[in-house]
């Protein structure tokens, strides 16, 4: 492979990706001519708006009532603001959020749901900075499963774990190197990558900035970019929660503070404690976190990352600088001072991570509420209020959650509960090797 193969296409493009978001964080959208830019700008495009809601499969999502029973009506697909982004296909992608015909935002469409809760943080006057981590592991393309991706001539060895390791990061320099470069031309500020804490896993830190709305865009273009540069050079990248049974899962943990007027972080009261307002905050999010976890885990394998033994938490607890809990209170100068959502999997839509632990902070400051005290130890040993345990609880808890429709908006709440219901169903009907193997003779 010439090193002109792993550069972005620079070519004048004769077309392009017209593109929304879909709950489950996927693009859907159409090809359409370079030319037709400027029409697409300014009138927009047409896609059912049963596009937003379909499974994880693409299928129609039934209990959406959005197809046969209203006859599959359009939306309107407009352009977001933020203009052609090379992520690093064959062509540019141009962004778009969906409204109904009527001109009412659409609230399936994930962009419109955080936009929403940005909009109850400027009528308050407040401001969030947000950052994202993003895991993932690179894979080998010759396997059908997720075996580890192979290292370059004298690379450390794929059984290796290498927590920290500069060898894993220099083996995949090139690879950095390329993906950073196509980040910063989509405007993505990548601050630093890690070898994570298992074979071929890596994670990269996005900068803090004032733009929620962006934040949750970088994140998701952040993977797409990684996916093609990752094959570009050879090997495939997974974004599954829970790749492999004995090793680290994948997260998206989210760091945010939040800004008054003056520009002043209301986190910060001069002490290692932190103010009353991020307490308050903090007790927002533990009271409708296990109401949340199908927005945090929203898939079967997401499940297998929530366990105990591992980093990943099980329980809605805080704590300063612990990394058992889920929400953990960063060290550090006081006038950084910031909270870090720790339950997501990267297998999640960042639009709704984010509009989910924004708009649930926001309610407990709101209502100033008061969380239980900081947990010092292993979270998942203590008598702590628990996660959603599998995949099903959470969908039942999610769906009748009063929090939800609160926090997020009751059109999505149907939307997305009737699309997960859809995954769900399609699981529970597959009759698996070891079902097989362990009842066909012995029962």
């Amino acid at each position: 492979m010439s090193q002109s193969d792993l550069k972005p296409h620079t070519a004048e493009p004769a077309h392009l990706y017209a593109a929304i978001t879909d709950m489950n964080g996927i693009f859907r959208g159409k090809r359409v001519a370079a030319e037709k830019l400027g029409k697409l700008q300014k009138d927009g495009i047409r896609m059912p708006m049963s596009s937003i809601g379909v499974d994880i499969w693409g299928t129609d999502t039934a209990g959406t009532q959005l197809t046969m029973e209203r006859g599959d009506l359009d939306g309107i697909c407009e352009v977001t603001g933020r203009g052609l982004i090379d992520l690093g296909m064959d062509a540019p992608v141009l962004p778009m959020s969906m409204r109904k015909e009527s001109g009412e935002p659409y609230y399936a469409d994930s962009r419109h749901l955080l936009q929403l809760v940005l909009e109850r943080y400027r009528a308050a006057g407040l401001t969030p900075v947000v950052a994202s981590e993003v895991e993932f592991y690179l894979i080998d393309p010759a396997s059908d499963g997720v075996a580890p991706a192979r290292p370059n001539t004298g690379g450390p060895p794929p059984s290796f774990d290498n927590i920290y390791s500069l060898e894993e990061l220099s083996d995949t320099g090139a690879f950095i190197d390329d993906l950073c470069r196509c980040a910063a031309a989509a405007g993505i500020e990548v601050e630093a990558a890690i070898a994570e804490g298992a074979q071929r896993q890596f994670e990269f830190n996005l900068m803090h900035q004032p733009d929620a709305l962006k934040a949750a865009e970088d994140t998701l273009f952040l993977k797409q970019i990684i996916r093609n540069v990752a094959r570009r050079h050879g090997t495939l990248a997974t974004f599954m929660a829970k790749p492999y049974p004995d090793k680290a899962g994948s997260g998206l943990h989210i760091h945010f503070s939040i800004l008054d007027e003056s520009g002043r972080n209301v986190f910060d009261d001069g002490t290692e404690k932190g103010s009353e307002i991020m307490r308050a905050a903090v007790a927002g999010l533990m009271d409708s976190m296990a109401d949340a976890t199908l927005i945090f885990a929203p898939h079967l394998n997401s499940y297998r990352r929530l366990s105990p033994g591992g980093l990943a938490p099980t329980t809605v607890g805080w704590g300063y600088e612990n990394r058992t809990a889920a929400i953990r209170i960063p060290g550090g100068p006081h006038v950084a001072r910031r909270i870090e959502h720790r339950v997501a999997g990267i297998d999640t839509n960042p639009f709704l991570v984010l509009a989910t632990i924004l708009g649930g902070a926001l309610d407990g400051i709101a209502r100033m509420l008061t969380p239980a005290e900081p947990v010092a130890s292993n979270s998942h040993e203590l008598d702590l209020q628990k996660l959603a345990k599998d995949w099903r609880q959470a969908l039942e808890r999610f769906e009748t959650a009063e929090s939800m429709k609160r926090i997020l908006h009751p059109e999505f709440v149907t939307c997305f509960a009737a699309a997960k219901q859809q995954e769900q169903d399609v699981f529970a009907a597959q009759v698996t090797d070891l079902e097989i193997a362990t009842y066909r003779l012995s029962v």
